[in-house]
């Protein structure tokens, strides 16, 4: 099969639709537990309800073997205190992953616990987790009693101060690691949690996007009843009674940069994660919070390399950075300490950068590959970067084109490309919904993980959150009373949805993320205004107002990605209004609002929340420690867990 520009000129035509297209039409189907969303989290949540019992059904807009940010796999497992080669208690380090402003301590709490038993669990299901074909034997991190590989990167217990030999391999030895993380063949865990998922009942719907979550009575805020969702192959309207919902569909889209020709998003997750699952809590009457909560882009988007830049940054573990003549950088060795802070910190960043000014460091830099020990060469090679979701593809195509790592470094582009410009920026572990202890939202029977959560972690906090909501949701649904559909909802959704199919020309999908994406970049960029985000709020209402008169999907996929676009309009409209409510800058959430210039002041040291109620906003706050005192919250929600899973139980 040749490219598609081929295909048309060989043609002279676009291909048919390959599927019945079938707008109009619909399908109810029951369950006990629906699962929005089939990433990591998802199928953990699936898989958990399931094990408890209770009838199951899991929604994917793509297929769930290797869909989400996950699904391509993943190279560490953080966060995991409860490994036997831990030397740090898992409630300690919970506390201490907290001790920072704009976290989520609930769902910490939550990892560190579980996310061990998770990781056995997974290696039940046929995930590799450990060397057992012994091909890193002497690898840096490597124990031979357990053959679990121990990422050599994460260091000491604090992270607030310095020592003065930092970065260098005396402030990251091997006694003083706190082994927390884990090096894991991830690439072998969706397609194992996909077959558990089927063997255990579970209704899997791929290609399925969902729309809406439905609430008793048609209200909204009342209790969940269901969701609706469409084909995005066949255009097929799905409706889905259920006493639990688990949204579970990821966090932000790219919200402030679309560019299709090179394929630069301003996020470094999976092309369909569009904040689906926060539009669908946000107009189902569910609380929010952190939705101010953004930064300038650090990941890579196809305009910038800014993230996986050839050394010190994750999966190259032990790459040194070195200048165009040789010499080794401050930095890089040992690149990370903690549970994943950068150890370049912004006055190192201005030391380097002056070396490079004065001649002292030469461009461009490199990950010196040759000079590392044979085993960790590999390791990082054929582990860390081959495991890893976002490296794989790079490492396939550089092998493909010769590449050995034996002889040949790696430029890096840190340094190389200046910084990126500040209205290009992104809401990842920013915002998101808003949960109790049991994971479930300000809506009963509506429960959240992963990285649809507030201020969310990485791989394994969304399979620990996503397996720990599967279990509360099986555990509320077997209490929980019948519930009806209403068909005035359900109608007025449908029509909602199908809209776009009734018209065969006016606004597509791409010119009305790009408009989304000019609002954001001009009115939500580096500083911020009273007027400019009420300029802002303003042309997102304009650009509504034409997209519900204009805008059109002449195909079920087109379709998908139109729903997409209007999800991201009301979540920017989230971002916009927690942005005006915030009147003072803060550092910690990337927020500097020109008109009110002091920096964290302590009056607004608290969570801004959102939601709706009748259709009208609502805005509350929530203190800083609003979870209360961790271990002794999960132990009383806990009462019951088991621990490590095995078959017998």
């Amino acid at each position: 099969m040749g490219t598609w520009n081929e295909f048309i000129i060989d043609e002279g035509r676009p291909p048919e639709w390959p599927y019945p297209v079938k707008f109009g039409e619909e399908r109810q189907i029951d369950t006990d537990v629906l699962v929005i969303g089939g990433g990591i989290a998802g199928c953990w949540a699936a898989i958990s309800a399931a094990r408890q019992g209770v009838r199951v059904a899991l929604l994917e807009k793509g297929n769930t073997e290797r869909s989400g940010s996950g699904g391509p796999g993943c190279d560490h497992w953080c966060n995991a205190p409860c490994n036997p080669l831990s030397r740090v208690d898992p409630d300690e380090w919970a506390e201490h992953m907290a001790d920072k402003p704009y976290c989520n301590a609930i769902g910490m709490q939550i990892q560190c616990r579980e996310n061990y038993d998770t990781l056995l669990e997974m290696e039940q299901m046929g995930g590799k987790i450990r060397d057992t074909g012994d091909d890193f034997v002497g690898a840096e991190g490597r124990d031979e009693a357990t053959k679990l590989m121990i990422s050599p990167r994460y260091g000491r217990w604090h992270n607030s101060v310095l020592d003065p030999d930092f970065g260098t391999p005396e402030y990251n030895p091997p006694e003083k690691r706190n082994n927390v993380v884990i090096r894991v063949w991830g690439s072998t865990f969706k397609p194992a949690l996909k077959k558990e998922c089927q063997r255990l009942g579970v209704q899997i719907f791929d290609r399925v996007m969902g729309t809406s979550v439905l609430n008793e009575g048609g209200k909204q805020g009342a209790r969940v009843v269901g969701a609706t969702g469409i084909n995005a192959r066949t255009g097929e309207f799905l409706i889905f009674r259920a006493k639990a919902v688990i949204i579970t569909t990821a966090s932000a889209g790219s919200l402030w940069l679309m560019s299709m020709e090179h394929g630069a998003y301003s996020t470094m997750h999976a092309r369909t994660t569009s904040g689906d699952g926060m539009a669908m809590a946000w107009r189902a009457g569910a609380e929010l919070t952190c939705m101010e909560k953004a930064g300038s882009i650090t990941t890579g988007t196809g305009i910038k390399h800014r993230w996986y830049t050839g050394a010190g940054d994750a999966s190259y573990e032990n790459v040194a950075i070195v200048d165009a003549n040789g010499q080794k950088l401050p930095y890089g060795t040992q690149g990370w300490i903690d549970a994943g802070t950068q150890i370049v910190p912004p006055a190192l960043n201005e030391e380097i950068h002056k070396g490079i000014l004065s001649g002292k460091y030469a461009l461009p830099f490199y990950g010196d590959f040759p000079a590392m020990k044979e085993t960790d060469r590999r390791a990082t090679w054929k582990l860390m970067l081959t495991e890893e979701s976002t490296t794989k593809v790079m490492v396939e195509s550089m092998e493909e084109g010769g590449f050995d790592g034996a002889r040949d470094q790696i430029m890096s582009y840190k340094f190389l490309e200046g910084q990126v410009s500040p209205q290009w920026r992104n809401a990842n572990n920013g915002g998101g919904i808003l949960t109790d202890w049991d994971l479930k939202t300000t809506v009963d029977g509506l429960y959240a993980a992963g990285t649809t959560l507030y201020c969310p972690e990485d791989h394994s906090f969304c399979a620990a959150t996503g397996r720990y909501a599967g279990r509360k949701a099986a555990a509320y649904v077997k209490a929980a009373p019948d519930v009806e559909l209403c068909r005035e909802q359900v109608d007025k959704e449908k029509a909602r949805v199908l809209a776009p199919t009734t018209r065969t020309s006016g606004i597509e999908w791409k010119e009305l993320h790009s408009a989304l994406t000019r609002v954001m970049q001009y009115f939500d960029s580096e500083f911020k205004t009273e007027e400019l985000l009420k300029l802002g709020l303003e042309e997102l209402d304009r650009i509504c107002e034409d997209a519900n008169e204009s805008l059109y999907a002449l195909d079920p996929h087109k379709l998908m990605r139109s729903l997409e676009d209007l999800n991201m309009l009301d979540q920017a409209r989230m971002i916009l209004i927690a942005a005006r409510e915030r009147k003072a800058s803060s550092a910690r959430l990337g927020h500097v609002r020109i008109d009110y210039p002091a920096m964290d002041p302590p009056e607004w040291n608290k969570y801004i929340t959102l939601k709706q109620a009748d259709g009208k906003v609502v805005i509350g706050e929530l203190p800083e420690r609003f979870w209360g005192n961790m271990k002794e919250q999960y132990e009383a929600h806990n009462k019951d867990y088991t621990g490590v899973w095995t078959p017998e139980n």
